[in-house]
């Protein structure tokens, strides 16, 4: 993704030359940038680093401000104390939607950054005036939820992602006293609104995804718990991993639109879930999490399964839109395999059989990447098919082998893989070169 934002901004660059040296008008160099997501005026925009520079200077003004006024604030009577807090928030706000209304959005929204802070410090400073603090997560949810309307008025990806973190803060307060935080939802469904109908923002698209995310599995927790107290149970385990399939389909659902924006998202969607899909298969790959999974007590089976059920005919309904039902029906056929296995069986020597498959699955993953990266000439999928590879082997030699023949075997089979490959790409530059 990395790599398109910079292809990107490589065409809007390249486009201000073409117009400036005459070969197209200025109205088909924006049509061209709009064909393939970029912003033909981004170059005379502030880069990413002004802006980071200006929101941390932002944010030492408001520590400066906070650290000034407690120096002082026992030495402030009450009433000034609490006018100066809600005159000055509230004139800050002000002179934000004044260069809102003005036209000046970056500026509005630093200046509304700031704002949100100080409403923040503000609620703080209040509750230890009047001693407001029997149950302290409400001043992070009302900071929150402060800053949420404005972000929407202004349309802010910025502000929204704010708001959603300090969301995300209150959310597991919240939840690790016993409460249910029954309004969280209403932070994502708004951050999903902005990413519909502003320009994408990556960082808010994925924390908005790991709220989603964090938010099912919470209630799920919440749902089964026995006690006051949360309790994750082991059929979070599958219930995460349908929900990494789904996004899996969600994200080949995504690339099959016209629109570039959603195509941007689906692809960011592939290749995170390609990632942790990865990430989870190396940690199943060892002989403990299935013991801990055959052992455990199963007592949410039914509700799970349904859940589990839901998301994988989901997924399939996503991806048969798309017409790339091959890789998801291998990824099925192994998530069907490992919960017959570990719900159904629960034998002792399935442990090394489910440790097998899954080394196996790594190893076909890191060729089939490997393959594809050679094919589609995405140097991604290339270098993570190799990383995988190794990654396998060495926590093989590690963990089953550990002496020096059966290292030297393993050892020789992975290089038989990588230089096999190696021929293969180079078979596949030839032919291409022939052509």
């Amino acid at each position: 993704m990395r790599l398109i934002r910079l292809l990107k901004r490589d065409l809007a660059k390249e486009s201000t030359t073409w117009v400036k040296a005459g070969i197209i008008s200025k109205s088909q160099a924006e049509q061209i940038c709009d064909l393939y997501g970029a912003n033909y005026d981004q170059n005379e925009s502030s880069h990413v680093g002004y802006h980071v520079l200006i929101a941390l200077g932002i944010i030492f003004i408001g520590l400066s401000l906070i650290t000034l006024i407690g120096a002082n604030w026992d030495d402030i009577p009450r009433a000034v104390r609490m006018g100066g807090l809600i005159t000055s928030t509230g004139l800050v706000q002000l002179f934000g939607l004044f260069q809102y209304k003005k036209g000046k959005l970056n500026a509005a929204t630093f200046t509304f950054f700031l704002g949100n802070i100080l409403y923040g410090s503000s609620i703080i400073l209040i509750a230890q005036i009047y001693h407001l603090g029997e149950h302290m997560p409400d001043g992070i949810f009302w900071w929150a939820m402060g800053s949420l309307p404005i972000a929407l008025l202004i349309g802010s990806s910025w502000l929204t992602l704010f708001s959603s973190l300090l969301a995300l803060t209150w959310f597991f307060l919240e939840s690790n006293i016993g409460f249910y935080p029954s309004v969280f939802p209403l932070f994502f469904i708004s951050a999903l609104y902005l990413l519909i109908k502003n320009k994408q923002n990556v960082l808010l698209f994925l924390v908005t995804i790991g709220n989603i995310g964090i938010w099912l599995n919470y209630s799920l927790a919440f749902l089964w718990r026995d006690t006051r107290l949360l309790d994750f149970h082991p059929e979070h385990v599958f219930v995460s991993t349908a929900l990494f399939i789904f996004i899996y389909g969600l994200s080949h659902f995504l690339y099959g639109f016209q629109n570039v924006k959603a195509k941007d998202y689906g692809s960011l969607l592939a290749v995170w879930s390609l990632r942790f899909g990865l990430v989870f298969m190396l940690v199943m790959s060892f002989e403990d999490p299935w013991r801990e999974l055959i052992n455990a007590d199963w007592n949410h089976l039914i509700s799970s399964s349904l859940i589990v059920l839901t998301l994988i005919a989901g997924s399939i309904a996503l991806v048969i839109r798309s017409y790339r039902v091959q890789p998801l029906l291998a990824i099925l056929g192994l998530f069907a395999v490992s919960f017959m296995g570990v719900v159904f069986l629960q034998w002792e020597y399935q442990l090394r059989f489910l440790q097998i498959l899954f080394n196996l699955a790594l190893v076909g993953m890191g060729i089939w990447l490997i393959v594809r990266g050679i094919h589609s000439g995405i140097s991604h999928y290339f270098y993570l098919g190799v990383s995988t590879v190794l990654a396998t082997a060495f926590l093989r030699y590690i963990d089953l082998i550990g002496n020096y023949i059966g290292g030297a075997v393993l050892f020789a089979f992975f290089a038989m893989i990588l230089l096999g490959a190696a021929k293969y790409w180079k078979r596949h530059l030839n032919s291409e070169t022939a052509l």
